[in-house]
């Protein structure tokens, strides 16, 4: 979405609102695209004092596995954003931090997209504590125990394996 701040150019104070729903399905995160769902993006440009503000939160949920026992699971993301808007930016150094309009428009679209790639944790756990798989039968460990042996034995003590059993 464009957002044009042409309405309220001239008039202190003022601000316009949007809500709208962003598309993301086909955007790539570390190899799967975890955006099954509209991105809903909603808030307010403001003039103030013909210095124009931007606010918006973006609401999705991100679907992908657990990093650990490869289930699947789905988690709500916010994201805030708050960022001054000009036509050009006198300091180099504050390009990053200033959305710079073109014509009297802002792309809000291409602003959301940035900031969920940026916030995009390259893995997630189904709860803090999830203890995987086994790494011997593949057995979900939050489920049931096993009784496989996971311990390797450390290869510098194989010498002394060997000369015990002599």
């Amino acid at each position: 979405m464009r957002l044009s701040i042409l309405p309220i150019r001239e008039l202190s104070g003022q601000r316009i609102g949007f809500d709208y729903s962003l598309d993301l399905s086909g955007l790539e995160l570390y190899g799967v695209t975890p955006l099954r769902s509209p991105v809903r993006v909603s808030g307010f440009a403001q003039n103030r004092a013909d210095m124009f503000e931007l606010c918006l939160t973006a609401d999705y949920t991100v679907s992908t596995e657990c990093a650990r026992c490869l289930r699947e699971i789905e988690r709500g993301e916010l994201l805030l954003i708050e960022k001054p808007m000009a036509d050009c930016v006198e300091n180099l150094d504050d390009e990053g931090e200033i959305i710079l309009l073109d014509g009297d428009c802002a792309d809000l679209d291409e602003l959301v997209t940035e900031a969920i790639i940026l916030d995009a944790k390259m893995s997630y756990l189904c709860r803090d504590d999830c203890r995987g798989l086994c790494p011997v039968c593949g057995c979900d460990l939050n489920e049931k125990s096993c009784s496989c042996e996971t311990s390797e034995p450390d290869p510098r003590l194989e010498a002394l394996k060997r000369f015990l059993k002599e």
